[in-house]
């Protein structure tokens, strides 16, 4: 095992990290100022992706000598670009909404789980009495209402 190479290589590896991770992060500082709040939201599973993806675009940008910042960026402001359209055609079509969005679904109603639904949506009920616990509820009997958001958390109304 070549313990030198693993633990440094050489300085230009060093000085590219730093001055392309630094104007990667400015680019993406930029372009995320220019597309707004909505981009790195979490209102739903699809946000969270493109979240993750710009994380993963920037960090290949920063470590991979194999991708050029000014490759690296476009992706950047495609996956920003993606993200905007789909935010904004949601916005403006609900049939389009509903082919990207997920909708919340209902899984305790008065105190009473709904099994069928927390099947389908591979929720426990140790998980919805988890959320109840964590809302400040003792019992089942004390919630008015669990449920799934469409971001993937749980939402809890106590009576």
């Amino acid at each position: 095992m070549d313990w030198q190479n693993m633990l440094f290589q050489n300085w230009s590896g060093i000085v590219r990290t730093i001055l392309v991770g630094s104007m990667a992060y400015a680019t993406l500082v930029v372009f995320l100022r220019i597309s707004g709040k909505r981009t790195l939201s979490k209102l739903n599973a699809f946000d969270l992706v493109v979240t993750v993806a710009l994380g993963s675009t920037l960090s290949a940008i920063i470590l991979q000598e194999s991708v050029a910042l000014a490759e690296g960026a476009t992706a950047l402001a495609v996956l920003i670009f993606l993200q905007f359209a789909v935010t904004f055609w949601s916005v403006r079509s609900d049939w389009f909404a509903k082919a990207v969005r997920a909708e919340p679904t209902l899984l305790l109603r008065n105190g009473e789980l709904c099994v069928e639904a927390m099947r389908r949506q591979r929720v426990t009920p140790d998980e919805a009495r988890s959320a109840v616990r964590a809302a400040g509820g003792n019992d089942l009997a004390d919630v008015q209402a669990v449920i799934l958001e469409s971001d993937g958390t749980l939402s809890v109304i106590l009576n």
